[in-house]
């Protein structure tokens, strides 16, 4: 089933007329526009090339006649992307306006794509809002799915804005979807076993990373999404957050563990960005740990409910 686009990736008809946008109408075809303002009768208004458009309050979202969306879920839709299928025409004072239906957009969405989903499907998805629990992602027509913090990788991070920005475009292995059809995403399942993160660095190489958290014991550096190191105590005093170059001292893969040495802290930004080793399809079953290893971090999206 192929995925309908999230909100800013797709035809956009700011530049259509009103025999465009009827053909539109006759086809079908979900299009998106960026609303210019949301009225005092609660409707989202658009401007096309030579047409106005108006999305009638309860057209705005699949949910808002149900109360489940609230208005400022609307509000927010005001310059930016939106949506939408043409549903028909009126006569206004400057000529046609069409009537738009970002509610069906939506409606089509969950029946012909979202709903053939089951956990463990391999779905893109863009970042449209953070909080301190997670990121929410639009799946597909402007529909939200959340991102758990403690699904973003298995290096532990303090928020979610360590892992990623409004704006980014994911893809995300569905965790567990519930009775109302509402998604839970995880990304950390794409990004990598122990192993393969290991493989990409070699004992005697310095590299860049980032600490994330300090503690009696040592320092752990995140190098990669999924993998991090442990630097011995006593060193420079750093803070977590903080960028650093370390000497990998050794990778010990019965152990599941990268010693480190940090050789300085860097006064400088320093994003380390997903790197995917799946980005399609399906899993069942996903395992982080080595095999043998004492601590087994696994995924049985099989089991999620």
């Amino acid at each position: 089933m192929t995925a309908f686009e999230t909100e800013g990736n797709g035809i956009s008809a700011m530049e259509y007329g009103c025999e465009q946008l009827r053909a539109a109408m006759l086809t079908g075809q979900i299009l998106e526009g960026r609303a210019r303002a949301f009225d005092a009768q609660k409707q989202l208004r658009f401007t096309f090339s030579g047409c106005e458009g108006v999305m009638p309050y309860e057209e705005c979202a699949d949910g808002i006649a149900q109360g489940t969306v609230r208005q400022i879920a609307i509000l927010t839709r005001v310059g930016r992307p939106v949506c939408f299928v043409v549903t028909g025409f009126t006569a206004g004072p400057n000529g046609p306006v069409a009537l738009l239906s970002r509610t069906k957009a939506q409606q089509r969405c969950r029946k012909q794509y979202l709903s053939t989903l089951s956990p463990g499907d391999i779905l893109p998805c863009t970042v449209t809002h953070i909080e301190p629990f997670g990121a929410f992602c639009d799946v597909g027509c402007g529909i939200a799915a959340l991102l758990p913090i403690d699904c973003l990788s298995v290096s532990r991070i303090s928020s979610p804005f360590d892992r990623v920005a409004v704006g980014d475009q994911l893809f995300c292995a569905i965790r567990s979807i519930d009775p109302q059809g509402r998604l839970v995403l995880s990304l950390r399942e794409l990004m990598g076993t122990w192993q393969e993160n290991a493989a990409l660095f070699s004992a005697g190489e310095t590299v860049l990373g980032i600490v994330r958290s300090v503690e009696d014991y040592g320092v752990f550096v995140e190098l990669a999404p999924n993998l991090a190191g442990l630097a011995e105590p006593g060193g420079k005093p750093v803070a977590p957050g903080q960028v650093v170059s370390v000497y990998i001292k050794s990778i010990l893969q019965d152990k599941m563990k990268v010693k480190l040495v940090i050789l300085s802290a860097l006064e400088e930004e320093y994003f380390i960005p997903p790197r995917y080793f799946i980005k399609e399809g399906h899993l069942d079953h996903w395992v982080y740990s080595c095999p043998g290893a004492r601590r087994i971090i696994q995924t049985d999206f099989s089991a999620t409910p």
